[in-house]
């Protein structure tokens, strides 16, 4: 079982910055790639960003450029996932999720999301 807890939602206006932050715990050893979604209003939930164990990173077309994924593993007991968000657009407006996967892409859970509003 892993815990996921995201942190650092906000309202900002267009162009600003917000720095999403999301704490795994409990069974953190089978945590491989971690990464963000959103939902948007009136929208399905999307990905937004990954990272694999190796730090490699991957991105939605609508954010890359703009948003920066990190991860800190040092701690055995808990994991860290980043969103770094900046030139914020107003379709960014959504909840962000943390989401990790296992060793074989199986999701190991979701955190309760974080709301991110973006004012134009």
């Amino acid at each position: 079982q892993v815990q996921l807890v995201e942190s650092g939602g906000g309202l900002v206006q267009t162009g600003g910055s917000l720095r999403l932050s999301c704490a795994a715990s409990g069974s953190v050893g089978s945590i491989h790639t971690m990464g963000w979604y959103r939902q948007r209003p009136g929208m399905q939930r999307e990905w937004v960003a990954l990272i694999a164990t190796d730090s490699t990173t991957n991105y939605a077309p609508s954010v890359k450029g703009r948003f920066t994924i990190s991860r800190d593993d040092r701690d055995d007991v808990k994991k860290m996932v980043f969103l770094q968000m900046d030139s914020l657009k107003p379709e960014d407006t959504g909840v962000y999720y943390c989401n990790v996967h296992g060793p074989y892409g199986t999701s190991l859970g979701w955190g309760q999301g974080t709301q991110v509003t973006v004012s134009s």
